[in-house]
């Protein structure tokens, strides 16, 4: 499982769901056994390597946003600031 075929089912979560929790990614990837595609970071916590990042951020498009503090994806509404992040 790569980097690109991880992303593609990311978007697919998102599509199918309307938001994809980075937990939920993390939980996907520990269970494959593609551990390659995670790091761990300063709060000793697993989240998404940044080539994964990079891939998934080829493939969605502008009206998807992150919203850092519940760390989910989620499209853009019209409340929502310019930018890739989101404030809930």
């Amino acid at each position: 499982m790569d980097a690109k075929e991880v992303s593609l089912w990311m978007e697919s979560k998102l599509d199918t769901d309307n938001c994809l929790y980075q937990d939920d990614v993390v939980d996907y990837l520990v269970r494959a056994s593609a551990s390659s595609l995670l790091r761990e970071n300063s709060d000793g916590n697993l989240v998404l390597e940044r080539k994964l990042l990079a891939e998934f951020r080829k493939l969605i498009p502008d009206d998807v946003v992150w919203v850092k503090p519940d760390k989910y994806w989620r499209f853009r509404v019209p409340e929502d600031e310019p930018g890739r992040d989101a404030r809930g």
